[in-house]
């Protein structure tokens, strides 16, 4: 730290108690100088050669015969006065970067100018703050602090926006030029703790990260903070991520909880303004901070009960890059009173908002287009999908959770083209799991958002064992997967599907008498039993056997059930077989397969499913009977 000292002459200042202080000499003072409840009993000569306000004060009580007069307002008080009184003097005082500030206030108060005695305080104070307070990185920041208590005096004194000036300068230069000593506790680079392989046994020039700065001006106040990144800003050369950093670096300092996504109790007005201030200083390039701390930030403002507008500007912040989230970010929890856990509304409207900004911003999406045809935005399409898939999976362990706010929430991204429908699967499935209660029209509905063609072999698996499936959509599993499987192992777009089926596609023979059995939408809807899935099973077997060997009949498919069937499970088996040579359904299907658009039509689009492969396990006897697909 800097410091000046001023003056030659012993300090022989003496205390009487706590508010009596005068000058230990032989000659008697003759005047007493009231700074707020401090006496100070001074001579006259000294002061009033050294200040134009004192000299007009003492005038005045002389006219009152009267040899005490008194200073109320003094900036820095007490003590400030006591550093000017002893100037006069020319007593030794040490001036540093903790008192220099209300030094230079006191005495532009006691108007202690050069044209009131050359060599004045307010003169030498000047020459101290800029040949060297000033050129300290962290000298300016303790001055910078100690204005705050002497305002306005310091900003009419200039002192305020010169520390801006420096500061800024500084932490804008070429990081090589920087030679001073810096707060910085991250990660150093391996040529800085000397454990860089290419070292070679020569001292390099130790590298200086960019932001070097950011810790250092954490221990400023929100308003001088605000005030120090504006003219940051403003001088310009930072860079906006950078910039993000130090915003970062600041809430996670100044907001206890902050990096875990809450803020915990204490100054709810202090905090709240924090918040707001970091939203106001927030870099406008997209990138410049994480999505994860917008996020962090959204979460601390609807806690705090910021503004509307703050709000809403993090909310249009983040639905710019929202692709960037994990599932944990969006956890945000709902209002106290609220029947769910999490506040899903807050969800739909960053998807919204990133959806708006996809659709909003053409020359953006042409530009990264030519830069990397198609690639760019599309990904980013992609990952925002799974992101909302595995945020369904989560909310919907929620009891609470209405089936249209799940609904509503998966129809935002159905339109973004993704090749594997298991996250959407999965969240279906737990939803269903944890609502075992709802309707068989609520759970075509739910099921409606998935596509069977997209599920993934593991998730096939999975699907045709799940009871809570309606059997509208096993069945669909069950034929997707096994034209899957025909295809791969036949090489060719129409596989050879076993008799009993082909029969049931248009233009085949309809000879046997089962393919007339009816069946109704609500037999379709209905969850299957056991023995109906284990049929169902015994089905999938028979036609994955027919796919290998090119064509099978229900006789060599019996053949792979072990030991005969129970009543029941012949009746499940019959119903099964009647539904898989249902005309009208396998028509359906069979045309919807070969349309192979984006989105299934008819009865497909109305109950795809999908599952996360590696959450999904199929029992060992599935395993067993697992196809190339």
């Amino acid at each position: 730290m800097k410091f000046m000292k001023l003056g030659s002459k012993p300090d022989s200042f003496q205390a009487d108690g706590d508010n009596i202080r005068y000058v230990a000499t032989e000659l008697a003072t003759d005047i007493v100088v009231n700074v707020g409840d401090v006496k100070f009993y001074l001579h006259k000569f000294p002061l009033l050669s050294r200040s134009a306000r004192l000299q007009k004060l003492v005038a005045n009580t002389n006219e009152e015969n009267n040899d005490e007069i008194y200073i109320q307002d003094i900036p820095g008080g007490p003590a400030a006065f006591e550093v000017c009184a002893k100037f006069c003097y020319s007593m030794t005082v040490t001036l540093n970067a903790y008192n220099v500030v209300a030094a230079r206030c006191a005495a532009e108060y006691l108007e202690m100018y050069e044209t009131v005695e050359k060599g004045n305080l307010i003169y030498k104070i000047e020459v101290f703050l800029n040949t060297s307070i000033f050129r300290s990185w962290k000298d300016s920041i303790i001055v910078l602090q100690t204005t705050k208590s002497l305002l306005p005096w310091s900003e009419e004194i200039k002192v305020v926006s010169h520390c801006l000036d420096s500061i800024a300068s500084k932490a804008s230069i070429d990081t090589s030029k920087v030679e001073w000593s810096y707060t910085y506790n991250r990660k150093k680079l391996p040529s800085e703790n000397g454990n860089d392989p290419h070292w070679n046994e020569v001292k390099k020039h130790q590298m200086v990260p960019r932001d070097w700065w950011v810790e250092d001006l954490c221990e400023l106040q929100i308003d001088l903070y605000k005030r120090v990144i504006t003219t940051i800003k403003t001088k310009g050369g930072i860079p906006a991520d950078v910039i993000g950093e130090s915003l970062k670096a600041y809430a996670m300092r100044r907001l206890q909880g902050f990096s875990k996504g809450m803020v915990q109790c204490g100054d709810v007005l202090k905090h709240r303004s924090l918040v707001e201030t970091i939203v106001w200083l927030l870099p406008t390039e997209k990138g410049s901070v994480p999505c994860s701390f917008l996020l962090k930030l959204l979460k601390a403002a609807i806690l705090l009960e910021c503004g509307e507008m703050g709000r809403r500007e993090l909310m249009r912040r983040t639905g710019q890059q929202l692709e960037e989230a994990m599932v944990t970010d969006l956890l945000i929890h709902a209002s106290p009173g609220e029947a769910t856990i999490y506040d899903v509304d807050i969800v739909q409207n960053l998807v919204e908002e990133f959806v708006i900004h996809d659709r909003s911003a053409p020359g953006e999406n042409e530009f990264q287009e030519i830069r990397s045809p198609g690639f760019v935005p599309e990904a980013s399409k992609l990952m925002v999908a799974k992101l909302v898939d595995g945020y369904l999976a989560e909310i919907a362990r929620d009891p609470n959770l209405p089936l249209s706010k799940f609904v509503d929430l998966a129809e935002m991204v159905s339109g973004f083209s993704r090749p594997s429908h298991d996250g959407l699967y999965r969240a279906i499935d737990m939803y269903l799991k944890e609502h075992p209660g709802i309707s068989k029209s609520e759970r075509k509905r739910i099921c409606r958002l998935m596509d069977c063609k997209k599920l993934s072999t593991d998730a096939c698996m999975h699907a045709v064992q799940n009871e809570r499936l309606p059997l509208r959509v096993v069945v669909q599993v069950l034929f997707f997967e096994q034209v899957r499987a025909a295809t791969s192992s036949a090489g060719s777009s129409t596989p050879d599907l076993p008799g009993s089926v082909r029969a049931l596609l248009p233009g085949g023979s309809h000879g046997s008498s089962r393919s007339a059995t009816t069946n109704t939408e609500e037999e379709w809807d209905a969850v299957p039993t056991a023995e109906e899935l284990k049929a169902l099973k015994g089905e999938l077997a028979t036609l994955r056997l027919g796919a290998g060997v090119g064509g099978c009949s229900d006789r060599s498919g019996n053949e792979l059930n072990d030991g005969p069937k129970s009543n029941a499970e012949n009746v499940a088996a019959s119903k099964v077989k009647g539904l898989l040579m249902s005309k009208k359904i396998f028509s359906r299907l069979w045309s919807s397969k070969e349309k192979l658009g984006e989105n299934s039509s008819s009865d497909t689009s109305e109950s795809p499913g999908s599952a996360n492969a590696e959450e999904t396990k199929s029992t060992p006897s599935r395993s067993r009977r697992h196809s190339v697909s």
